[in-house]
Protein backbone atom coordinates (compact mmCIF):
# COMPACT_ATOMS: atom_id res chain seq x y z
CA UNK A 1 0.00 0.00 0.00
CA UNK A 2 1.43 3.66 -1.27
CA UNK A 3 1.51 6.53 1.83
CA UNK A 4 -1.44 8.06 0.43
CA UNK A 5 -3.69 4.82 0.41
CA UNK A 6 -2.14 4.60 3.97
CA UNK A 7 -3.00 7.82 5.10
CA UNK A 8 -6.63 7.73 3.61
CA UNK A 9 -7.05 4.37 5.15
CA UNK A 10 -6.10 6.13 8.77
CA UNK A 11 -8.28 9.01 8.08
CA UNK A 12 -11.00 6.87 7.94
CA UNK A 13 -10.21 5.14 11.27
CA UNK A 14 -9.74 8.56 12.67
CA UNK A 15 -13.35 9.45 11.07
CA UNK A 16 -15.10 6.05 12.72
CA UNK A 17 -13.00 7.21 16.21
CA UNK A 18 -14.63 10.44 16.40
CA UNK A 19 -18.00 9.67 15.18
CA UNK A 20 -18.22 6.76 17.91
CA UNK A 21 -17.04 9.68 20.89
CA UNK A 22 -20.23 11.87 19.57
CA UNK A 23 -18.26 14.07 17.10
CA UNK A 24 -20.02 15.22 13.80
CA UNK A 25 -17.78 15.22 11.09
CA UNK A 26 -18.34 18.79 9.11
CA UNK A 27 -15.69 18.11 6.44
CA UNK A 28 -12.63 16.06 5.24
CA UNK A 29 -10.03 16.99 3.39
CA UNK A 30 -10.95 21.06 3.51
CA UNK A 31 -8.36 22.72 0.46
CA UNK A 32 -7.28 26.47 0.59
CA UNK A 33 -4.63 28.13 -0.56
CA UNK A 34 -2.93 27.79 2.97
CA UNK A 35 -3.10 24.35 2.72
CA UNK A 36 -5.45 20.75 3.87
CA UNK A 37 -7.11 19.96 6.29
CA UNK A 38 -7.76 16.49 7.21
CA UNK A 39 -10.83 16.78 9.23
CA UNK A 40 -13.58 19.22 10.46
CA UNK A 41 -15.48 18.26 13.34
CA UNK A 42 -18.10 19.50 16.47
CA UNK A 43 -17.55 18.41 19.49
CA UNK A 44 -20.56 19.80 21.28
CA UNK A 45 -19.97 23.70 20.70
CA UNK A 46 -16.32 23.65 19.89
CA UNK A 47 -15.10 23.10 16.39
CA UNK A 48 -12.62 20.74 15.97
CA UNK A 49 -9.60 20.68 13.23
CA UNK A 50 -8.24 17.76 13.48
CA UNK A 51 -4.94 16.83 11.57
CA UNK A 52 -4.43 12.68 10.84
CA UNK A 53 -1.02 11.23 10.89
CA UNK A 54 -0.39 7.17 9.95
CA UNK A 55 2.57 5.33 10.46
CA UNK A 56 3.22 1.65 10.46
CA UNK A 57 5.79 1.93 12.94
CA UNK A 58 7.97 4.46 15.36
CA UNK A 59 11.32 3.68 13.24
CA UNK A 60 11.18 7.59 12.43
CA UNK A 61 9.96 8.66 15.96
CA UNK A 62 5.80 9.00 16.87
CA UNK A 63 3.62 10.03 14.28
CA UNK A 64 2.80 13.31 16.15
CA UNK A 65 6.23 14.67 15.77
CA UNK A 66 6.00 14.84 11.87
CA UNK A 67 3.80 17.71 12.63
CA UNK A 68 6.94 20.88 12.32
CA UNK A 69 5.71 24.40 13.04
CA UNK A 70 5.31 25.45 9.56
CA UNK A 71 2.59 22.74 9.28
CA UNK A 72 0.79 24.14 12.34
CA UNK A 73 0.95 27.36 10.32
CA UNK A 74 -0.24 26.42 7.38
CA UNK A 75 -3.57 24.03 9.72
CA UNK A 76 -4.02 27.34 11.41
CA UNK A 77 -4.28 29.61 8.79
CA UNK A 78 -6.41 26.93 7.05
CA UNK A 79 -8.56 27.05 10.02
CA UNK A 80 -9.05 30.59 9.75
CA UNK A 81 -10.30 30.82 6.03
CA UNK A 82 -12.50 27.92 6.99
CA UNK A 83 -13.83 29.90 9.66
CA UNK A 84 -14.43 32.77 7.85
CA UNK A 85 -16.13 31.51 4.82
CA UNK A 86 -18.40 29.55 6.62
CA UNK A 87 -18.96 32.80 8.94
CA UNK A 88 -18.17 30.75 12.12
CA UNK A 89 -14.94 33.48 13.32
CA UNK A 90 -16.60 33.71 16.78
CA UNK A 91 -16.96 30.19 16.95
CA UNK A 92 -14.77 28.27 19.85
CA UNK A 93 -12.23 26.05 18.28
CA UNK A 94 -9.51 23.79 18.79
CA UNK A 95 -6.72 22.04 17.05
CA UNK A 96 -6.49 18.04 17.69
CA UNK A 97 -3.47 15.60 16.51
CA UNK A 98 -4.71 12.06 15.71
CA UNK A 99 -2.48 9.28 15.66
CA UNK A 100 -2.78 5.98 13.92
CA UNK A 101 -0.08 3.66 14.79
CA UNK A 102 -0.74 -0.01 13.34
CA UNK A 103 -4.43 0.48 13.54
CA UNK A 104 -3.99 1.99 17.51
CA UNK A 105 -5.87 5.73 17.58
CA UNK A 106 -4.04 8.14 19.89
CA UNK A 107 -6.02 10.92 20.12
CA UNK A 108 -4.50 14.41 21.31
CA UNK A 109 -6.75 17.15 22.17
CA UNK A 110 -5.80 20.76 22.37
CA UNK A 111 -2.73 19.50 20.44
CA UNK A 112 -1.38 23.09 19.92
CA UNK A 113 -2.58 26.31 20.42
CA UNK A 114 -2.70 29.54 17.62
Amino acid sequence: MNNRAKGIEGENIAVEYLKKRGYKILERNFMAKTGEIDIIAQDKNIVVFVEVKTRENTLFGQPIEAITPQKVRSIVRTAELYLLSHKRQNDICRFDVIEVLKGEVIHTKDAFRV
